[in-house]
C-alpha cells in the first residue's frame, strides 16, 4: 500500500557499502524501518542521504507492506526545515541524545498521533529557541505521559520520588529514589509548559544528576531499554 505521511528520523545505519537502513517514527503507522538501496552512491534519486540526520522532519511517499520487514521509500522531502538544530553544537548534541532515547523507547508499529504531534512541536520549539539548557529534562519528563509511565503526582508534597514505582512517597525503601535539590527540580518540571523551562535555574551538576535519574526511570519502566551511548557526549557539552 502506498502511503504519504510525515515522519521523524530516529536512526540511520550503513548497510553494505552503498545503502542505509533508517528507522523513523511516522504519523500514519508509528515506527517504520526502511532499506534505502544505493543511496550512498546515487546522485540522481529522489531520496537523498542528507535527509536522514537524526530528528529530521520529513514527508515520505512509501510502500508499506506491513509484514514486519523492511519497507521501501519512493520519495522523501523536508517537511520542516530546521534553522540550526543540526549546526548548533549544543542543540546537535541534544538531538543525537534525544533521537537515541526515542529509538530505545518507541517500538510500536501503529499510529500514535498524539505522540507524533508532541515530538513534531517540541523539536520545532527547540530549533527556534536560545534558552534550551533544560529542554531535554522537560522533554523526557513529558514524554513519559505518551509512553505510559508519567509520574503519579497525587502525593507530590512527599519528600521522595520512588523511581521504580513512579510515585512520590513519604519514606525511603530499597528502590532508587529522587530526593533533596534534584527532587525539587524534578517537581518544578511537572505541570509547566515549554516556555517556562528557562525560569528553572539549575547548576550543571544538578542537571547531570537529574538527567541520570531520568534515564534510570526509563530503564526501570521500559523493557529492553538501553542507556544511550550519546549521554556522555551530552554531559561533556554541558560541562
Amino acid at each position: 500500500m502506498q502511503v504519504t505521511t510525515k515522519a521523524i528520523v530516529l536512526t540511520s545505519i550503513k548497510y553494505g557499502d552503498t545503502s542505509l537502513i533508517v528507522r523513523v517514527f511516522t504519523e500514519s503507522d508509528g515506527l517504520k524501518s526502511y532499506l534505502l538501496r544505493g543511496i550512498l552512491t546515487s546522485k540522481k534519486g529522489k531520496v537523498k542521504k542528507a535527509l536522514f540526520q537524526p530528528l529530521t522532519q520529513l514527508e515520505l511517499v512509501a510502500n508499506h507492506r506491513n509484514k514486519g520487514s523492511l519497507e521501501n521509500i519512493k520519495e522523501a522531502k523536508l517537511h520542516y526545515h530546521y534553522q540550526n538544530l543540526h549546526t548548533n553544537i549544543v542543540k546537535n548534541a541534544m538531538a543525537l541524545f534525544l533521537a537515541e532515547m526515542l529509538a530505545n523507547s518507541i517500538h510500536e508499529e501503529e499510529a500514535n498521533i498524539e505522540l507524533f504531534h508532541f515530538l513534531e512541536a517540541s523539536l520545532q520549539w527547540l530549533d527556534i529557541r536560545t534558552e534550551i539548557s533544560n529542554f531535554h529534562l522537560y522533554f523526557l519528563t513529558l514524554l513519559t505521559k505518551y509512553l505510559g509511565f508519567y509520574p503519579d503526582i497525587n502525593n507530590i508534597a512527599y519528600p521522595y520520588f520512588d523511581l521504580q514505582e513512579g510515585e512520590f512517597v513519604s519514606t525511603t525503601s530499597l528502590n532508587p529514589i529522587l530526593s533533596g535539590e534534584n527532587l525539587l527540580y524534578f517537581k518544578s518540571f511537572l505541570g509547566i509548559n515549554f516556555d517556562a523551562i528557562s525560569t528553572i535555574k539549575m547548576r550543571k551538576n544538578n542537571r547531570q544528576e537529574l538527567l541520570q535519574s531520568l534515564v534510570l526511570y526509563y530503564e526501570l519502566h521500559l523493557q529492553g531499554f538501553r542507556k544511550p551511548k550519546s549521554l556522555a557526549v551530552l554531559n561533556e557539552v554541558f560541562s
